[in-house]
């Protein structure tokens, strides 16, 4: 454990470094190719260097922040695009936390220490249901294997509401920057567009938005009707997005891909384009209760995720992974103890 922490320090360090100088280049070359070509040696290294870490925890979150953010963001920098472009410039304390994180600027004020408080209280409660879940994987040979797959999918939900609002809470407090809340109540959802666009992964939302939907649906416009160009790119957003999926899993499990992932995202794209065209053609004539399109919705994606999203996830052992890594880390808040995962049983393997 001491070395993957020593090794999360290295690699941050190193992160740090290239984004001062990916800074810095600002003022020798202006936006387009020459900024690219000198971003582009940073942007292959973003995505080495997760490589060195094995943790879900560390590996994963690193990987899905310099590997995907950071890398996507420095690309629309290189053609003065994105976030980090900015008249004048952004300074360095504000350009670095920005590239590499999924924030947002907010002006400290009583919501924001109220926004604060309902953090606060929701890491604790996810927590708490997250040690809940990690109790009931004590009973796994008793359970379905569809019930332990749906108990994954809020575990992956706690997990990343934990550990993102853990981030945004030492970033505010130190740089009163507000990062981006990851989730909107998915389980509200009223439709796939609605949940894709507008409740899960919002961090990734506007970003992708910009590097992959824009331009495909500028290209389109000019080759089918204005009324369509958006559908060739809602596919185009959701493939680049299970790629980067596939990424992420291959810095979690070290298996080499297999496509499911991006499958998944591939279906549940022409699944949603197919929704963008059904409301088009009615033009609001006829409208589906939401009562009964959000189960719908929710209940197509969580049977497509346990057909091609999880078999890949778990043949890494990810939620054994995660399982101890959890348990290691409960055992360091309550006695500061710094426990090695391979020392720790989890309940998965019982």
């Amino acid at each position: 454990m001491e070395g993957e922490i020593h090794n999360f320090i290295v690699i941050w360090t190193i992160v740090l470094t290239s984004l001062c100088y990916s800074h810095t280049i600002v003022k020798f070359f202006p936006n387009g190719k020459s900024r690219f070509v000198a971003i582009i040696p940073i942007v292959c290294l973003f995505f080495i260097l997760p490589l060195y870490l094995t943790s879900i925890n560390l590996g994963a979150i690193t990987s899905f922040f310099i590997a995907w953010l950071a890398t996507f963001k420095l690309i629309l920098f290189a053609f003065g695009k994105g976030p980090l472009s900015s008249i004048p410039p952004l300074s360095l304390l504000t350009f670095i936390p920005l590239a590499c994180l999924p924030i947002k600027f907010q002006t400290p004020s009583t919501n924001t220490t109220q926004r604060g408080t309902k953090s606060t209280l929701n890491v604790v409660i996810n927590i708490a249901l997250l040690a809940i879940l990690i109790w009931v994987y004590t009973f796994k040979a008793r359970l379905h294997p569809n019930i332990i797959l749906l108990l994954y999918c809020f575990h992956i939900y706690f997990s990343l509401e934990i550990i993102l609002t853990m981030v945004s809470t030492m970033v505010r407090v130190v740089s009163q920057v507000e990062l981006e809340p990851p989730f909107d109540e998915p389980y509200k959802t009223s439709s796939l567009q609605d949940f894709w666009g507008k409740r899960w992964n919002l961090m990734v939302t506007k970003l992708l938005h910009m590097t992959v939907y824009v331009p495909v649906r500028s290209m389109m416009t000019d080759r089918i009707s204005r009324k369509w160009a958006p559908l060739p790119a809602v596919i185009a957003t959701f493939f680049v997005s299970g790629l980067m999926h596939e990424l992420i899993f291959y810095n979690i499990g070290r298996l080499m891909p297999s496509g499911e992932v991006t499958c998944f995202f591939i279906i549940n794209g022409v699944a949603l384009t197919i929704e963008i065209v059904i409301k088009k053609l009615l033009n609001g004539k006829v409208l589906v209760p939401k009562i009964i399109s959000g189960p719908l919705a929710i209940g197509f994606i969580i049977l497509t995720s346990f057909w091609l999203f999880f078999p890949p996830f778990l043949r890494g052992k990810a939620e054994i992974k995660a399982c101890t890594e959890f348990i290691a880390f409960l055992e360091f808040a309550k006695y500061g103890n710094l426990v090695s995962p391979t020392n720790i049983t989890c309940p998965l393997v019982l």
